[in-house]
């Protein structure tokens, strides 16, 4: 035993000495970013399209600040000081139908300016504080929101008049009623006594009863709210209603995460989210008809498949399923420009079900316009979420409403007359569309698509009622436009694979050249050679095609073994041609590359960027398809690109520190070491909104969490793993790795080791600690997948 401890040093002094080398090191890579050079990011116009402001740090300031570029003056950069700044956002600002003319609040005063003219008018003063500052369909109107209510100023008349009466509380007992309440023994003895003093009080009583019969005849309507909590209060743009939504939280229990290195010295506890299969919040919507001076509320009951039971109740027969209405949320209304529809959005709390709907303002009744069902999950681009959001609105002719929808298998635009019911897609193919707007003439859409492919994002334009879609950007890669006022110009944040984010400029023009106005790479940036990895694909069990990013080693310097990466956030898109956000995962890649290792990084089964079916290939079965696209690339890596087998390592973080603990419990003769960062290890205790999406819930589908969660097959641990968490972690909580680590001491399972970093959350900060896990993580890699070298 002792010639074996006294020669393995040697051994591994010259295994070390015959390894290829970097110019990168972990301690290089995992520095704060900035040594990287400094990134332009969240752009927008100056008001009259001559100036860019965006984010920027050209001073070595802790953080970001606000710079601009005047397109007269291209190449000088300057920072604006927060005098400017804060003028540059108006408080409140907001346009009429063609942007000549825009009000906003001043101080106490309401503002007008007319754009055209460059001139500037005072309305109104108004000295409590505001929201919801309008221009009406008569764009003579202009209507807002003050102490929960509604108002509208005339123009011409300059008269303000107050148009809802809502009052916070609940309405007063009737003082007539309380005439006849019962009365002391004093006062009841003293009114039997003094003749004066009982008329006196007749006389009161039957005056105060008078004066209550009047104004409740005269009196102007009041809707008390009853302790309801209202919010997005609205007025019709035509000004006959008021909505408004009431929304009640749920009482759910969150959960805590210790923290043990608090400022106090103390031991204090973070209170963070509950976990999965909890009760919904609720949100009802109320109309507020001001002609009829009455308050009633939207009805759900008819909307079509409201009791329908989902597809895996097939899975228990034993259990008796209820048929009732599902909890839902609802979100709007959208108004049409003229004020005489609108449209409500709902949504089913098990997010089954989207339905978008007309609403009948005059009896909140809901119909039925498209009903999107996906026995998985609605989501999608464009699609939004449980409390509303994504690609929904009117066209100005006020009887066509666009939206996004899945309902060919990828997320594309479409509109719907609201008269008729026909439906048309304006957009349709094998790609998806992002952010789509209208133009301000009104005759275009501006839209960006992956429809060159994938891994590219492009900016078009279409014609309104659809047609033609013209590219009017060229780079590859990825192209974030943001629109001058006057549509004349693009400001472009653009990144490549191997090349991070500049800013440019192009003229909103197909052939238009854009024009770099940045240039923030440091000089030890640029000096590393970058790689600019393949994008490849290989084929799945079940047949389809899995896209990968391929990182490859100089042939000379080869070593036979090969790393898979595993992104996080499981919908999220890592295989493209623009910088990515796992930028020190792409450092470390090319590190590893420069090894000798062979890297692959896959866009899974759940990844985003390719349709409906990619993105739902996990329902109920986290640990299904996902994993078996890591083993069929791991079969890719060696029958493709000549890695030896057993000589495949694995490791991601969240999503991907889950994929790879079910990796080495599963596929322990795939996959001979993995590092599970941040992981889940019990989708019971992750959060609602993602995980009941997927899995359903632990209480009406526990088929699904015990066939998806890594603590229940640690007893299949073969290789060599490394664990590693954040302490105040308040997503995946350190609770998860620590069942775990105790579920392996009782298996008796060996050759894993846990690091735990104290003062770190999901996404660490510290460089100190990016840098000890990642060392840990090459470590691992150099001392397991080589070690048959030796």
């Amino acid at each position: 035993m002792q010639r074996k401890i006294f020669f393995l040093p040697v051994l591994l002094c010259i295994f070390a000495s015959a390894q290829a080398q970097s110019s990168l090191s972990v301690d290089y890579i995992m520095r704060d970013p900035k040594w990287m050079g400094i990134f332009p990011s969240a752009p927008y116009w100056s008001e009259d399209s001559k100036q860019i402001f965006f984010r920027y740090n050209l001073e070595n300031d802790p953080a970001d600040s606000l710079y601009k570029i005047d397109l007269a003056k291209p190449n000088q950069i300057s920072k604006v000081h927060w005098s400017e700044e804060k003028i540059l956002r108006k408080d409140l600002a907001t346009f009429n139908q063609d942007e000549s003319l825009r009000i906003y609040k001043e101080k106490t005063s309401i503002q007008l300016e007319d754009r055209r003219k460059r001139t500037k008018t005072t309305l109104f003063e108004w000295f409590d504080p505001i929201s919801n500052l309008q221009f009406m369909a008569n764009e003579n109107l202009i209507s807002f929101n003050s102490g929960s209510n509604f108002y509208i100023f005339d123009r011409s008349s300059k008269n303000i008049r107050k148009v809802t009466s809502i009052v916070n509380g609940s309405k007063p007992s009737s003082p007539a009623g309380n005439a006849g309440a019962k009365i002391s023994f004093l006062e009841s003895e003293n009114l039997a006594l003094l003749q004066v003093v009982r008329d006196r009080k007749n006389a009161q009583n039957q005056s105060q009863k008078y004066r209550e019969s009047v104004r409740e005849k005269t009196s102007d309507f009041v809707f008390y709210t009853e302790g309801k909590n209202l919010s997005n209060l609205q007025l019709s743009p035509d000004g006959s209603f008021a909505t408004f939504s009431v929304f009640t939280p749920a009482s759910n229990k969150n959960t805590k995460v210790p923290d043990y290195t608090a400022a106090s010295g103390y031991t204090e506890d973070l209170n963070t989210r509950p976990k999965v299969g909890t009760q919904p919040n609720k949100v009802i919507i109320g109309i507020y008809d001001l002609k009829k001076d009455t308050v009633y509320y939207v009805t759900t009951s008819n909307l079509p498949g409201i009791k329908d039971l989902p597809d895996y109740v097939k899975d228990y027969p034993e259990k008796t399923w209820e048929e009732k209405e599902r909890d839902l949320t609802l979100s709007g209304p959208y108004f049409s420009p003229d004020g005489k529809r609108a449209i409500v959005q709902v949504r089913s709390f098990d997010n089954k079900d989207r339905w978008i709907t007309e609403l009948n303002l005059t009896s909140g009744e809901l119909k039925t316009l498209d009903r999107q069902r996906d026995e998985a999950w609605v989501a999608g681009p464009g699609i939004g979420g449980s409390f509303g959001g994504g690609t929904l609105g009117w066209l100005p002719d006020s009887r066509h409403i666009y939206f996004q929808s899945e309902s060919t298998g990828y997320s594309h635009l479409y509109l719907l007359d609201v008269l008729t019911g026909e439906k048309k897609a304006l957009t349709s193919g094998k790609y998806e569309v992002f952010d789509p707007k209208i133009s301000k003439d009104k005759k275009s859409w501006y839209l960006t698509t992956s429809e060159v492919d994938p891994g590219e994002r492009h900016f078009y334009r279409m014609p309104l009622m659809g047609g033609k879609m013209e590219k009017i950007t060229s780079m590859t890669g990825n192209n974030e436009v943001v629109l001058s006022p006057d549509e004349k110009q693009l400001a472009i944040l653009y990144s490549y694979s191997n090349i991070p984010t500049e800013l440019y400029v192009q003229e909103n023009r197909a052939g238009a050249a854009p024009k770099q106005l940045t240039s923030g790479q440091s000089a030890e940036f640029k000096a590393y050679s970058w790689r600019d990895p393949q994008l490849v694909r290989f084929p799945a069990q079940d047949g389809a095609q899995v896209p990968a990013r391929l990182y490859l080693p100089d042939p000379a310097k080869k070593n036979g073994a090969a790393v898979i990466f595993v992104h996080g956030a499981g919908y999220l898109q890592n295989v493209h041609k623009w910088w990515s956000t796992y930028f020190r995962e792409y450092m470390f890649h090319n590190l590893l590359a420069d090894l000798g290792y062979t890297v692959l990084d896959i866009d899974y089964r759940a990844s985003a960027g390719y349709g409906r079916d990619w993105r739902t290939g996990i329902y109920r079965h986290m640990g299904g398809k996902d994993l078996s696209d890591q083993v069929d690339g791991a079969k890719y890596l060696v029958s493709a690109q000549g890695v030896d087998t057993g000589k495949i390592g694995i490791y991601g973080g969240s999503y991907g520190g889950f994929i790879t603990l079910m990796a080495l419990f599963n596929h322990g003769d795939v996959f001979k070491s993995g590092a599970a960062l941040r992981s889940v290890t019990d989708w019971a205790h992750y959060n609602h909104g993602y995980t009941a999406n997927i899995l359903n819930t632990p209480e009406e589908d526990p088929i699904a969490y015990r066939r998806s969660s890594p603590i229940y097959f640690a007893e299949g641990l073969q290789g060599n793993l490394l664990i590693a968490h954040g302490m105040l972690d308040v997503n995946v909580h350190f609770q998860d790795v620590v069942r775990l680590a105790q579920r392996l001491i009782e298996l008796g399972k060996d050759h894993w080791e846990m690091a735990v970093y104290p003062v770190e959350d999901h996404g660490f900060v510290e460089p100190s600690s990016w840098a000890d896990e990642y060392k840990r993580i090459l470590k691992l890699f150099n001392t397991t997948l080589l070690e048959e070298s030796k």
